[in-house]
């Protein structure tokens, strides 16, 4: 296919990685030929060559830039130890968010099943660097809090895992804006982390609450106490008639007691 524009070498390159990020979004990896490159860019299929070897290569130079431009955005965000814990989980938040907000076609390039053999350079790569980062800041916390820090690490991967999936789905499902949204990650992520527990159990599921809910089970249900009225004090119905015979007994306006028959 003959070109019909003139551009210099280092424009046309930009313009295949456009073209490709845009296909790679859309369709995904295996799905994108370089005839459709080639096609999309109105140039010939040696012109893709000439440039990046074949579609792997132009693949893995817009994973690279996307991998790049994310991991500065969550690195910036992350740094500023001495910053209140919440700021950096709300800063983080915001980062990835904004990220897929200006970003929307690498971010689905990244999240897509990746044909690279080199998991250095994966999606799942990044996520690693990312959760190391929480983890270490999450230490600190939870030293400072006198909580024990051998669940640390499953804390960060949930709090990037939480992040990233709910990054995911907005993408997909843009029905609130990016800082409402980050309000809503923060809510459960930080009241979550405030209220942590020191030794955390299951109350109703699981071995240890199961033998629980059977020890207590196995008690003998309380007793009801009855009272019982000895005969001697449960008055006749002689004596019952003969107190309705009995005057009441009244004080009278100047303290002195007058009777009044019934």
């Amino acid at each position: 296919m003959a070109n019909t524009s003139r551009m210099t070498s280092l424009q046309r390159r930009e313009q295949l990685i456009r073209i490709g990020r845009s296909l790679f979004a859309t369709k995904g990896f295996e799905a994108v030929s370089v005839e459709e490159i080639a096609a999309s860019a109105k140039v010939s299929k040696p012109i893709v060559y000439e440039h990046f070897g074949g579609k792997e290569g132009l693949y893995a130079v817009v994973v690279d830039r996307e991998m790049r431009a994310l991991t500065e955005a969550l690195s910036s965000a992350l740094t500023g130890p001495s910053d209140h814990p919440r700021q950096i989980v709300e800063r983080t938040a915001l980062a990835l968010l904004t990220y897929i907000e200006e970003n929307a076609e690498g971010f689905q390039v990244l999240v897509r099943d990746s044909p690279s053999t080199d998991p250095a350079g994966s999606f799942s790569s990044l996520l690693g660097e990312v959760s190391m980062k929480v983890e270490e800041l999450l230490a600190v916390s939870f030293k400072q809090r006198k909580l024990p820090t051998k669940g640390v690490p499953y804390y960060a991967q949930m709090l990037v895992g939480m992040t990233v999936f709910t990054g995911q789905y907005w993408a997909d499902q843009r029905k609130v804006g990016k800082e409402q949204l980050a309000a809503h990650i923060v809510n459960l992520a930080w009241h979550g982390l405030s209220r942590l527990e020191a030794k955390p159990t299951l109350l109703f599921e699981g071995a240890k609450a199961k033998r629980a809910h059977s020890s207590a089970a196995a008690l003998p249900a309380a007793h009801t106490v009855i009272t019982v009225t000895a005969a001697d004090d449960i008055p006749s119905e002689a004596d019952a008639a003969a107190d309705d015979t009995t005057p009441d007994i009244a004080a009278g306006p100047d303290g002195a007691t007058a009777a009044a028959a019934r």
